[in-house]
Formats: C-alpha cells, structure tokens, sequence
C-alpha cells in the first residue's frame, strides 16, 4: 500500500502521526518499504505492523528509537522484544529434557531464533571458557553472522548440566562425532522427500518428515543407551 494508505490505518491508533513522521521513521531504519522504479514506497503489512510496534513503544513506554532498534533486531531473530533471552528449555526445570515428538511448525519457529553468543551463555549459564572450549570442540557453532540457532541453547544447557558430573568439552566431542554419524544417515533419509518437495509434490513436507526422524533417532538413542546402562549394572 502506499504511504497515504499506511498513514489512513494508523492514524486511529496514533492521531499525532504524520507522512513525515513515517519518512523519518525510515531514515533510520527502523521499516523498510519496498521502492518501486519510480521511486514510490510500497508498503506490506508486515512494515505496518512494524510501524505500529514503533509508535507504541514510543508513546506508551517511552522508549528511545535505539531501544526499539535493538527490540525490531531481537524480534527479527525470533527473540522477545525486551526481557530475557525467550528460548524454550524444554524441560522446563533446567534437567535433561524428555524425549518429546517434535512437531514441523516448532522446527520451524525453532529455525527463526538467533542469538549472539553472549545472549548463548546468558541463557544456558556457560562461562566465557566453558563457552570457547565447545566451539572449539564442535559442539556449538555460529553462522555466518556469528549468531547461534535455537539448537545450540539446548546443547550449551545439556553441557552445562554434564560438567557437573566433571565431564569436559574434550569429553562431550564423542557425543558431536555420534551425531554426526547419525546426521548423515538422517540426511539420506529425508533427501528423496525434499526432491518430491521441490517438484512440488503436495504429500512431501519436508519439516513434517524431518520432524518424525528426529524424534524416532532421539528415541532410538535413548533406548539403546538406557538398555546398556541397565545391562552394566
């Protein structure tokens, strides 16, 4: 929509807004409409709802445009806008998580969280040291932005917990190498599905199929590890 349009939908809400509010709110960055050729914005309705973020951490938090710049960012990585880091423990309790059948739409919500590695060892309690000596290890990596994904959370919790056992990172890099093998026969699992997905065969879901394979080789893991701790006692 164009910008006289935008300016029509949130004028109810907030009755001081102006199109030069709306300019300058772009200028710093804070939304990013399309630009067309002839240099008109277009504006989808995700830029409106950021807009309306905007305006309302203005007027009824007073926050300065560098708070909301840093709140659109955490939100943009599927982070809450203020407050503690929001990435699920799926324990619930700190413990080691139960085996849990993962569903595609929480892969995929999953999939959006970035953290920076500060906001990692925050959230999972690692030191600076603990932190360095399981990237160096494999265990936890970053991407090319330097952030970390949902999954890395759990694994810095889980290797949080282990240490208190005296396990080291050095320790748990044959759990990185299990997985790795596990991975792999994963990934040839699901590969004929996401070809039928990319020709847009409409039974492929790709998340919905990687989704019961993570959950039946987390089970099978469990048991097998379950059964030969019971067998050595």
């Amino acid at each position: 929509m164009a910008i006289g349009a935008v300016l029509k939908r949130l004028q109810p809400e907030f009755p001081d807004l102006t199109v030069s509010k709306i300019r300058y709110l772009e200028s710093e960055g804070l939304v990013c409409p399309e630009r067309r050729e002839s240099g008109l914005r277009r504006f989808a309705e995700d830029d409106v709802e950021r807009l309306r973020f905007v305006l309302s951490m203005q007027r009824d938090r007073y926050w300065p445009l560098k708070v909301i710049k840093d709140a659109l960012d955490r939100m943009d990585r599927g982070l809450a806008p203020d407050g503690p880091v929001a990435v699920p423990d799926d324990s619930g309790r700190g413990a080691p998580a139960p085996v849990a059948l993962p569903t595609a739409e929480e892969l995929r919500r999953r999939r959006s969280v970035r953290l920076s590695p500060r906001e990692l060892r925050e959230q999972s309690g690692l030191d600076s040291a603990t932190y360095g000596a399981l990237c160096a290890f494999g265990l936890l990596t970053t991407d090319a932005a330097g952030r970390h994904g949902a999954d890395d959370v759990d694994v810095a919790r889980q290797c949080a917990a282990l240490a208190s056992f005296g396990l080291e990172a050095r320790h748990l890099r044959l759990f990185r190498v299990a997985a790795d093998r596990e991975i792999g026969l994963a990934q040839q699992i699901l590969e004929p599905v996401r070809r039928r997905h990319a020709r847009g065969a409409a039974d492929a879901d790709p998340d919905q199929q990687q989704a019961e394979v993570l959950a039946h080789s987390l089970a099978l893991h469990v048991a097998l590890v379950r059964a030969g701790l019971e067998r050595s006692r």
